[in-house]
């Protein structure tokens, strides 16, 4: 990806270096990327650590699994229908307008000091933002309606958020009720080493997959989701989540899409970065690694293959309204 010299994104808050208590409920939603706890940078909490926080939440009746998925497996009840989630209609004599104009600049957060390639790797992750701004400034535009940018934090071992206590096992995540996108850059490396998904493409497939979620809370979906879920027994639940997140997988490629079209920084061999990365995070795939089988009801994510899918199909098609993942019967 040719990112060198482009626009930085001054929504990116540095948390970096700071250590803080842990408090509780951990967060319970959101389109997070199943991540393990190993090999942590010195001041990480280690295995023990990790054993003690689990205990604790245990303790407290707070399910563990909650870490390693976005369900909500105390769901109970009804099993609803899926609510109307249908994409707005983007005006066709404003598609495909290039981007253009500067982003909003809002305060730029907390500095800490860093070694030169984790500044440069901080560089790179506030350029990927940039280019998630241009990209949704538009498509909002388009429809009508205006792009509020979200806050990127940066963080080591764990953070504090609107939505709770997030920790680097449970990979990057986005909170809908600060609007924050929260990842530690460490996942970066457990992308490369032990998903096998390594390239700065997927890299920024990550970061552009969970501002997907803020676009859904945005557009209303998010809330119709959850207040759905609400309602519904968790295989049901379950279900609606992965749809959920296909969807922030599709908006991903919707922006591959429009990023090429309006700035031309993509390289080949760069999507096939970003589908190697979506499809190493299928929930097949981790499960058969953590596991040992495959249980699909207890999915929350999409299929490896699945997750693919719908990011080349945002991707080849560029339009927010290729993503309804919500009224299709095969994802």
């Amino acid at each position: 990806m040719r990112w060198r010299g482009q626009r930085k994104s001054q929504n990116v808050e540095d948390r970096r270096g700071q250590r803080r208590g842990f408090g509780f409920p951990f967060p319970g939603g959101g389109g997070r990327f199943p991540s393990s706890g190993g090999g942590r940078r010195g001041g990480g909490i280690g295995l023990i650590g990790l054993l003690i926080v689990l205990g604790i939440m245990l303790l407290l009746g707070i399910n563990p699994l909650k870490l390693l998925t976005g369900s909500n497996p105390d769901a109970g009840g009804g099993g609803a229908g899926i609510p109307d989630m249908r994409l707005p209609q983007q005006r066709p004599d404003t598609a495909n307008v290039p981007a253009g104009g500067q982003a909003q600049r809002r305060g730029g957060g907390l500095q800490a000091p860093q070694t030169s390639n984790e500044d440069d790797l901080k560089s790179f992750v506030a350029v990927v933002l940039g280019t998630t701004e241009d990209t949704w400034r538009q498509t909002f535009r388009e429809i009508g309606a205006e792009y509020r940018e979200p806050k990127l934090v940066l963080f080591d071992d764990y953070v504090r958020s609107a939505c709770g206590t997030g920790m680097s096992a449970m990979g990057p995540f986005y909170c809908p009720a600060d609007e924050k996108v929260y990842i530690d850059l460490a996942f970066y490396r457990e992308l490369k080493n032990r998903f096998r998904a390594p390239g700065d493409f997927a890299q920024a497939y990550v970061i552009s997959h969970e501002v997907g979620h803020h676009v859904q809370k945005l557009l209303g979906i998010a809330d119709k989701v959850e207040g759905a879920k609400r309602r519904m027994s968790r295989r049901s639940a379950n279900a609606l989540q992965v749809r959920m997140e296909l969807q922030a997988d599709c908006f991903a490629g919707v922006w591959a899409h429009q990023m090429q079209a309006d700035k031309g920084l993509i390289e080949p061999g760069d999507i096939d970065e970003a589908l190697r990365a979506a499809s190493a995070i299928g929930d097949d795939r981790i499960q058969r690694r953590t596991q040992g089988y495959v249980v699909p009801d207890s999915f929350t994510h999409g299929s490896s293959e699945q997750r693919a899918r719908w990011f080349r199909r945002g991707y080849a098609d560029g339009r927010l309204q290729t993503c309804d993942t919500f009224n299709t019967k095969q994802l």
